[in-house]
């Protein structure tokens, strides 16, 4: 849907209706959405629209695969006229605009037909990931003052069902729950859709809230992320530029689906506004994700990247047929060198790194990108609107090349969190940039490296390094696999080092001492070396696979060292 875009308002108005982020969250002032409406940037685009548009142009593409437990396929007219029905029903339960519902589905096709009747009715989802548990969920549900929660019924042992109860005991705004299966005391969502009523529903205008996500934040729990419809329209336009996703790209969705990454870079969502193929991937694993990409001819896919070692690993064994795997996007975390350098030859696929938060800005390495940049660098951002500072502990530009931390704004990135002003207040600057966390350095051409992030930043007796360094050192060992470094607290140091090691499967043994002598004989700076060193299994993880550095340095360093 296209509209005029000086028939738009500028700038929503105190009085504007729940919907318009400026109600309840700072939003771009009207000189910069002059600016990005001029620019092409924002083209009155909504993501109800976008699908309607596409089951017009294409009807009977195959827009959606599910494949398990069997294989179920959604052409972009069935995918649009469910996403009508299912809106009708939410509307007769009284779901509209502006109302809140809590999306809580792993990677099955009915997420998608939630996600767009959603939009249909004007409403926002809330997006939860499926590790989320009763005090998450009891916090997203309370402070967005959701009317609906949406969930599978079981899902990996867990009854969600249970948790659906107890949350809507606790919530004074909750009237709904639906379950993708046996629904037990709550509502089927398979009885929910009805007839499209004869006038159609009254749809979001595109500068208007879209959804919220969650933050990655590290304290307490998620802050919610407004998004419009313009504003992430905007960075699907960008990130299918960039990565070459058009009607042919058969994307496969392996982390859960409601994270940033796997629905923007450029994602479920990027590949259904270019009028490609969405294949759903139950769990993330090689053998089920391996069988899928040879099967269903995947062509592009993302990971984070402990995920991304596991698949590489997997792959120099395997005997899976790859070879319709064009590009591989690792993001999430920071992706080191050594890594980098294994992807591509034991996957037999192009690597593109990103770069990104769901607050907005997005960078990537470029197709046309020398192989050395591809894997020293994670990549350079989207927008020539996207604005960069690289800034000193007193908000002063550092030279060129020099590490810092990163603030942003731009035509893509929120100007604050939603009913956050506190928070809001020490996350963005007063002239609107953002306050990444994240510590980079840029190159001569734009790209940055990623060295860490502030609160990971090591201080050991006064000497400041980012563990990144480290972990890359280590991940050159030819016997390990994946390393964390972090910092534990010491009375004499303030903070030293304790590195987790995790070894290859098969891999020689080794002993702390040899670790801290391979260190040793690259170089470094002595007090890089790390302290204490422990050999572990596996890491503590995010909801969405990347490594939790706090659940690691929860670890009490005294039983953490090994001799």
């Amino acid at each position: 849907m296209n509209v005029d875009p000086t028939s738009v308002p500028l700038l929503p108005s105190a009085s504007a209706d729940a919907l318009t982020p400026g109600v309840d969250a700072p939003t771009w002032p009207a000189e910069f959405v002059e600016r990005y409406r001029a620019a092409g940037h924002w083209r009155g685009e909504t993501f109800g629209g976008m699908l309607r548009e596409r089951a017009a142009t294409h009807p009977d593409r195959v827009a959606v695969v599910d494949p398990a437990p069997r294989r179920r396929t959604w052409t972009y007219r069935q995918l649009n006229d469910a996403a009508d029905r299912l809106a009708a029903g939410f509307a007769t339960r009284g779901i509209g605009r502006g109302d809140r519902v809590v999306v809580q589905l792993p990677n099955i096709g009915e997420f998608i037909e939630v996600v767009f009747a959603l939009f249909r009715v004007g409403a926002v989802p809330v997006y939860a990931l499926p590790a989320h548990r009763e005090t998450e969920i009891t916090h997203f549900c309370s402070f967005s003052e959701a009317v609906a929660y949406v969930v599978p019924d079981r899902l990996d042992g867990f009854d969600h069902r249970d948790l659906a109860t107890v949350v809507g005991q606790r919530t004074a705004t909750l009237k709904h729950v639906f379950v993708v299966g046996e629904p037990g005391e709550h509502t089927a969502l398979a009885d929910v859709p009805c007839p499209p009523p004869s006038q159609p529903l009254v749809e979001p205008q595109p500068h208007e809230l879209a959804f919220l996500q969650l933050s990655g934040g590290t304290t307490g729990v998620s802050k919610l992320i407004p998004r419009t419809h313009d504003d992430y329209i905007y960075s699907l336009r960008g990130s299918n530029e960039i990565c070459g996703v058009d009607a042919d790209t058969r994307f496969l969705v392996v982390l859960p689906a409601a994270h940033n990454f796997p629905m923007s870079s450029p994602g479920w969502l990027g590949t259904l506004y270019a009028g490609g193929t969405v294949v759903m991937c139950p769990r993330p694993d090689p053998d089920t994700a391996f069988a899928l990409i040879e099967r269903e001819r995947i062509t592009m896919t993302g990971l984070v990247p402990p995920l991304a070692l596991v698949w590489t690993s997997a792959a120099e064994r395997d005997g899976r047929d790859l070879s319709s795997l064009e590009l591989l996007l690792v993001g999430g975390a920071k992706y080191s060198e050594q890594a980098a350098r294994r992807l591509e030859p034991a996957l037999g696929c192009r690597l593109m790194q990103v770069f990104g938060m769901a607050e907005g800005l997005v960078n990537y390495t470029r197709l046309d990108d020398d192989p050395e940049t591809v894997v020293t660098t994670q990549g350079r951002p989207i927008s020539p609107d996207d604005e960069i500072r690289i800034v000193d502990d007193a908000d002063q530009d550092v030279p060129e090349g020099e590490c810092g931390h990163l603030l942003t704004r731009g035509p893509y990135t929120i100007r604050g969190y939603w009913r956050a002003p506190e928070h809001n207040a020490r996350s963005f600057t007063t002239d609107g940039f953002y306050r990444t966390g994240d510590l980079v350095r840029r190159t001569p051409t734009g790209h940055l490296i990623v060295e860490g992030r502030a609160k990971d930043q090591i201080n050991r007796g006064g000497e400041k390094f980012a563990p990144e360094e480290i972990e890359n050192v280590l991940l050159a060992h030819p016997s390990v696999h994946d390393v964390s470094l972090v910092a534990v607290p010491d009375e004499f140091l303030g903070e030293r080092t304790l590195a987790y090691v995790i070894l290859r499967e098969g891999a020689e043994p080794t002993t702390v001492t040899h670790i801290k002598n391979f260190v040793r004989a690259h170089g470094v700076a002595a007090y890089k070396i790390p302290d204490l060193v422990r050999f572990v299994d596996s890491f503590p993880q995010t909801g969405v696979g990347k490594v939790s550095k706090k659940g690691l340095r929860s670890a009490s360093a005294a039983s953490a060292e090994q001799h």
